[in-house]
């Protein structure tokens, strides 16, 4: 006769089991989580719970995977989250989450997802640094450093040296992030282990996203830090890169067009929006130009025609003149800068870094006294593949030497590898000729030398962390941040000009 097993009436596992039969039939989709591991859907044939003796054994399953653990009892239940006490093997206490994604728990399946990421990281850093000793690995967020959770990174040791880690995860525009809080985390190391040698940077990045990190490093100081890339695979494999395979930037310039050539209808209509005093005019190197009013395109003009609005265009007709008119004029008035007719408006706060780059085009020698007011260029090269989240300008010295002007009206801690990116692709095309060579700068010797490098933002818009990244920049890059007064839309008052990674005093 089969013994009787006597099971358990009271106690905590007995109130989790009632929880979790209770979750699972209220539940619309039902999941089970661990740290660390993708999650397993709960349904009849996918999960089962049974009483072994006095334990309570919760199982989950897939194709290639499956997961048992002990319920000792209940942490936490609310609605659409159910969490439990569980035991593992060596008597080690943990966390099991059941949730319903029918119930908006997105925060916890990428804090899980995040986790499932670490662990990857782990495993690639033991077969890439044999021997060493993964002394933190982590994707907690650290708001006083700023350091992203979507990041994961590593402080690898071995002796007396060491090594900063930090893998992209394989999200679209994910891996670009990954040097910016790279560089952030090993000096921050380097600061926090002052008697270990931490000799560079170890980059993990998707294979398919890897060029664009790669084509940053041979403007990074060598002498600073090392740095090595690794490429992963979809299958979670990886292989060490080197950068320079890559080559040359993918970067092209139009020729440029100075708006000549509109139909004369079209250059009458622009000439009688000109008249109003506060419309700019914008040539573009399209052969289009637009009209703005203090940044705000409002109508574009070229070989098309004329099409005007804001939220949508609208090709114009003589008969829509006066509505264009008036249109500028609306916007001159709720863009004012003194907000008078309300900051809230939405035209007010509409794309703020065009109203910077208005202001810098009309005050640029106050902005920069060295480089010629007219011409001054937006755009070129201009980016493939949508907008950039950052504004540029470039403009030229008096001795014919290149400045890139990036403009950012809010605070964005990846600014100087954005700008990075574009002075770049500018000193790629002066050593080739191609601004002379396609029309720019017309009348003008451009010097052979590297660019400038001008960061322009409000004073307190710069993040904290914008020196320690400018502080591991090829020191031939002249990278110069121009701070702005927090009236700028009204005036344009430079609080401070500071070269290099100095601090603002």
């Amino acid at each position: 006769m089969a013994p009787v097993v006597l099971r358990p009436r009271a106690g905590g596992a007995a109130q989790a089991e009632t929880a979790i039969h209770r979750f699972v039939e209220s539940a619309r989709d039902p999941i089970l989580l661990e740290a660390g591991e993708p999650p397993f859907p709960l349904t009849p044939s996918s999960y089962s719970l049974e009483w072994r003796g006095p334990k309570l054994i919760i199982q989950a399953w897939d194709d290639v995977r499956n997961l048992a653990r002990r319920i000792g009892g209940i942490a936490a239940e609310k609605p659409g989250k159910l969490e439990l006490l569980i035991e593992k093997l060596g008597g080690r206490q943990g966390r099991l989450s059941l949730l319903d994604r029918a119930r908006g728990t997105a925060a916890e399946e990428r804090h899980s997802e995040r986790l499932v990421f670490r662990e990857a990281f782990r495993r690639s850093l033991e077969r890439q640094f044999a021997g060493w000793r993964i002394a933190e690995l982590s994707t907690e967020i650290n708001l006083e450093h700023s350091l992203s959770p979507a990041y994961p990174r590593a402080f690898l040791r071995n002796g007396g040296g060491g090594w900063a880690a930090i893998a992209a995860p394989p999200e679209p525009g994910a891996a670009a992030g990954a040097l910016t809080f790279g560089l952030i985390w090993l000096d921050y190391l380097r600061a926090r282990q002052p008697r270990v040698t931490i000799e560079g940077l170890a980059l993990f990045l998707p294979q398919a996203e890897a060029r664009t990190v790669c084509l940053r490093l041979p403007f990074l100081n060598s002498r600073a830090a090392r740095f090595t890339v690794f490429v992963c695979d979809p299958n979670g494999y990886e292989d060490r890169l080197d950068p320079a395979d890559y080559g040359n930037l993918d970067t092209g310039v139009e020729p440029y067009s100075n708006g000549a050539g509109l139909p004369l209808q079209v250059e009458r209509w622009v000439d009688g929006l000109l008249k109003l005093p506060f419309v700019e005019r914008i040539r573009r190197g399209d052969a289009s130009v637009s009209l703005r009013v203090r940044g705000l395109e409002f109508a574009r003009a070229s070989s098309d025609g004329l099409v005007f609005g804001l939220a949508s265009r609208s090709a114009a007709s003589e008969a829509d003149v006066h509505e264009i008119e008036e249109l500028a004029r609306q916007i001159f008035r709720m863009r004012s800068p003194s907000g008078g007719a309300g900051r809230d408006n939405p035209v007010w706060r509409l794309q703020p870094e065009a109203w910077l780059e208005s202001q810098v085009r009309r005050h640029i020698e106050r902005i920069e006294p060295c480089v010629h007011a007219d011409p001054v260029y937006g755009q070129v090269p201009a980016f493939a593949g949508g907008d950039r989240s950052v504004l540029d300008l470039l403009a030229a010295d008096r001795g014919g030497r290149l400045a890139v002007i990036e403009l950012k009206a809010s605070e964005d801690i990846h600014l100087p590898l954005q700008a990075l990116d574009y002075w770049m692709r500018v000193r790629w095309h002066v050593e080739n000729g191609d601004f002379t060579r396609c029309g720019y700068f017309p009348g003008m010797a451009l010097a052979a030398e590297w660019p400038r490098l001008l960061l322009v933002a409000p004073a307190l818009c710069f993040h904290p962390k914008t020196e320690t990244i400018l502080r591991y920049f090829d020191p031939r890059i002249e990278v110069e941040r121009v701070g702005l007064g927090a009236e700028w839309r009204r005036n344009p008052e430079v609080m401070f000009r500071i070269r290099g990674a100095r601090r603002p005093i």
